[in-house]
């Protein structure tokens, strides 16, 4: 009996087939099966790109091998492959070394060539890598902060934050009194509407209005990345001069240069209180255990509060904002990072809504460390549109299939907006400027979460579970996310829409921790769920009631003594 490789798998082997030239060898393997002796015979491609265990399998399943001949098989595949490749690559070898002593070859080209690839390789060879300014920088200021300086470089910190502030106001000044006088002046032109002027004249004059506000506007946006810039290439310098003075223990000035300005970050008067006087923010917190086996400890918060004010400064600071302040630079370059999950649309920009409100809060004081938030959504633009590309162009190669109407829906809203990204994507950006965290998620969410009829494969949910695997993987110990999935309440989130709706983030977070311990071998963190600031306290107090129920909160150990 004899036995053939068939056409179709042959030809799989062909397709894998790279530049290089192949040979055609036949592997053949006797044995019998009962009274009958059989004889197969499989074309192979040399050099073989396949991969031994999947050739093996794929002949015993399409000529139905009997299983007592596998491993006598898979030997004789093995030793057959072994030898033939020693056999081309002799070959290979004694054609290599004609070629040079004919001289088809410059040996000083080729001794060239090994020599730049023995040293690229190489390890010991391989050029040291330059340490970079920012590394330099990033390293320097993690030493000082953790010195007797600290306090000094938060004064300062502060003192830039304050300049910047009066003139954000000296520019929130100047465009309110346009507005006012651009008011003033639409008001005559509508009165003169009809008599003297003309509905062209309006437009007109709405034109010179807002060209003028742009004018005003771009003026100080220059101005404002004028002295930031300044203000981050002195602060770094000094950074350095102290630390380099600090090296020097014969240097008298040293404590003249970390001497702490009493009062600069002093408390405020009682009118600047109630001037910043805060909401009053309600908040829970609870000690959880998860897992069967290995159980793994976190710290859950449940707190009612404006997502901005994880980011805001404060111009005048209390104790527990200086307090704040100082653990956030603290762990700058530590393995105990603070995230944020902030909901924006699929427009990668600050232009609107809630995206343009934290880039103002961004603005207000000078990032040290990092690049603007500016720049940083300018770099992730490219990354979306390559990523588009990229996507686009292997959806191309792959062989079309039938979709149902919502996939073809959303790859033509995909090709029309190639910027934009779809809803469970985010993006990140790392600042050093805001006042309790370093990195933000921005995940992208449509009106979806608005309803109430999402579920745990919701892509906002999805989004969530992707947050905080990069969560484990990049050492980001607090994780703050937006428990109903909202920032600002509206009518149709009635009580029985937010109880369901946090019983669901609730589940699908506790099962997404859980996972964690296995991304990242079970470390304990912080998970801060946040609600509106506009949320009574009524429902605040009752999804305080439900968390317990649905994680396994630790139990509180009473100490009694008897007299």
């Amino acid at each position: 009996m004899l036995l053939r490789f068939c056409p179709l798998c042959k030809v799989k082997m062909r397709k894998n087939k790279g530049k290089t030239n192949t040979i055609e060898k036949e592997f053949m393997f006797e044995f019998k099966s009962g009274q009958h002796h059989c004889v197969l015979k499989v074309p192979l491609q040399f050099p073989l790109r396949e991969n031994v265990n999947d050739l093996h399998g794929r002949i015993m399943l399409l000529h139905k091998i009997p299983c007592f001949v596998e491993n006598d098989l898979k030997n004789s595949l093995v030793g057959f492959i072994e030898r033939e490749t020693l056999v081309d690559y002799d070959r290979e070898a004694e054609a290599a070394l004609q070629r040079l002593t004919n001289g088809e070859v410059d040996i000083n080209t080729l001794t060239n060539s090994w020599a730049k690839a023995y040293s690229e390789t190489t390890l010991e060879h391989a050029r040291p890598e330059e340490p970079s300014w920012d590394e330099d920088f990033a390293s320097v200021y993690h030493e000082l902060i953790h010195s007797p300086a600290s306090e000094t470089l938060l004064n300062l910190e502060h003192s830039y934050f304050v300049s910047v502030s009066e003139l954000i106001s000296e520019r929130d000044m100047e465009l309110k009194k346009l507005q006012e006088r651009q008011a003033a002046e639409m008001d005559k032109v509508m009165q003169e509407l009809g008599k003297t002027l003309c509905d062209q004249d309006v437009n007109t004059v709405a034109a010179q209005h807002f060209d003028a506000q742009q004018v005003l506007e771009n003026k100080w946006a220059s101005e404002l990345k004028q002295v930031t810039g300044i203000q981050k290439q002195e602060y770094q310098e000094w950074v350095m001069k102290l630390h380099r003075d600090l090296q020097n223990p014969n240097n008298s000035t040293i404590n003249e240069e970390i001497k702490v300005q009493p009062g600069q970050l002093g408390e405020a008067g009682e009118a600047g209180a109630r001037l910043f006087e805060e909401q009053r923010q309600l908040e829970e917190s609870f000690t959880i255990h998860l897992g069967a086996q290995l159980k793994t400890m976190h710290n859950l918060r449940l707190v009612r509060s404006d997502v901005l004010d994880f980011c805001k400064h404060r111009r005048h600071s209390s104790s527990g904002v200086k307090l704040r302040r100082l653990q956030t630079a603290l762990s700058l370059y530590s393995t105990s990072l603070c995230g944020l999950v902030l909901l924006v649309d699929n427009r990668v920009n600050s232009y609107s809504g809630i995206k343009r409100d934290f880039a103002t809060v961004s603005r207000e004081c000078t990032d040290f460390h990092f690049p603007r938030v500016d720049e940083q959504l300018d770099i992730i633009q490219q990354v979306v549109l390559y990523a588009r590309a990229q996507r686009s162009s292997k959806q191309r190669e792959q062989p079309e299939m039938p979709r149902n109407g919502g996939s073809e829906d959303k790859n033509k809203i995909m090709d029309r907006n190639s910027s934009n990204i779809l809803p469970g994507e985010f993006y990140i950006t790392r600042h050093s400027n805001l006042s309790e965290v370093h990195i933000v998620f921005h995940l992208c969410v449509d009106d979806n979460v608005r309803s109430g009829n999402i579920t745990a494969r919701d892509p906002a949910i999805m989004g969530l579970r992707n947050i905080l695997k990069v969560c484990c993987t990049h050492d980001i110990t607090t994780i703050t996310i937006p428990l109903l999935l909202v920032h600002d309440m509206s009518e149709e989130m009635t009580i029985p829409w937010c109880l369901k709706r946090a019983e669901l983030v609730f589940k699908c977070v506790k099962g997404f921790m859980m996972e964690m311990a296995s991304w990242d071998g079970g470390i304990s963190r912080t998970v801060q769920f946040l609600v509106p600031q506009s949320i009574s306290e009524e429902m605040f107090y009752q999804l305080s009631n439900m968390l317990p129920q649905i994680f396994r909160v630790s139990s509180t150990l009473t100490l009694t003594s008897k007299r």
